[in-house]
């Protein structure tokens, strides 16, 4: 069975995916970013809850704090970026579920009551959708370095509050010259899918 999705677009959003280490000096706009998440705003995610949230680090003196923050390795990359982004949890994400999730607006108060499973969820779905990100970027014909080598409680401190639990960051642009590592190995389907 084919997919319905045209073979350059699967390559594109998959096949041709790769962490970028470097990247042009051509800018990402506004306009670039708000094409990426009207698109990914779409993706689902349990009850609507929608908790990602994006901070777009633009200004040198910003960059300079984050980098700050950055492993050793992820640094010069994160200098050197045209945009970076900090993708977040937001934990007080079911302050919005009566309008997300107008249905079953009770949802707020029924499951998220309690500060440990809005964090739990927050993660989880925030993590989702931060994926769905990353596609979007690439679906903007931009490339995407998302990093975990960092200091969290740093950049939290730093960027965010205590409502906000940080993910990652990911560097975007046009990749540059060696923007890419050799392909890694993939798993086989045997190796993951299992019929019970």
């Amino acid at each position: 069975m084919s997919l319905v999705l045209d073979p350059a677009a699967q390559d594109l959003l998959f096949r041709e995916a790769r962490t970028a280490n470097t990247f042009t000096d051509e800018p990402v706009t506004d306009e670039q970013v708000q094409a990426i998440y009207d698109l990914v705003k779409y993706g689902p995610t349990a009850f609507n809850q929608s908790p990602l949230r994006i901070t777009l680090v633009r200004s040198p003196e910003a960059r300079e704090r984050l980098v700050a923050h950055m492993a050793e390795g992820n640094q010069p990359k994160t200098a050197a970026a045209p945009l970076v982004a900090i993708l977040s949890a937001d934990n007080e994400f079911h302050e919005e579920l009566p309008a997300l999730f107008p249905h079953f607006p009770q949802a707020k108060d029924a499951f998220f009551s309690e500060r440990p499973a809005r964090e739990g969820a927050a993660t989880l779905n925030a993590a989702l959708q931060a994926a769905y990100f990353i596609v979007g970027v690439r679906a903007a014909g931009l490339a995407a370095g998302p990093m975990t080598g960092l200091d969290f409680e740093g950049v939290r401190k730093e960027f965010l509050d205590d409502d906000h639990t940080p993910l990652m960051v990911v560097n975007i642009g046009r990749p540059g010259p060696d923007a890419w590592f050799p392909r890694s190995p993939r798993l086989a389907y045997d190796q993951v899918v299992t019929t019970v």
